[in-house]
């Protein structure tokens, strides 16, 4: 469980700061959970051109803008931020497979 005031109710910087510091803390375990399933990508998938996915790519991006709306987000950050997660994402597969030799 975490402490952080709720955007909301911060009352200063410090307490801005300290919330999205928490948050990003949170976002890089998150990260490290979805690079998991990546390293499994890696192991799984028989051919290295099977990495690169462009239909997959278009429908987790969609599902990120999706839900985003739903939130109340813009969607053109969200796509953008997407897009750029799921390249490094696959640039880091790609990586992981070559290794695997």
């Amino acid at each position: 469980m975490t402490d952080r005031i709720p955007g909301p109710d911060c009352a200063s910087m410090t307490d801005v700061r300290a919330g999205v510091d928490q948050v990003d803390r949170e976002l890089v375990t998150l990260l490290v959970e979805r690079f998991a399933y990546m390293n499994a990508a890696a192991r799984i998938k028989p051919t290295r051109e099977a990495v690169r996915d462009e239909a997959r790519k278009s429908q987790v991006v969609a599902n990120a803008v999706a839900a985003a709306e739903a939130a109340g987000l813009p969607a053109q950050p969200i796509a953008e931020l997407w897009d750029r997660l799921v390249e490094a994402s696959i640039a880091y597969e790609l990586a992981t497979f070559d290794a695997r030799g």
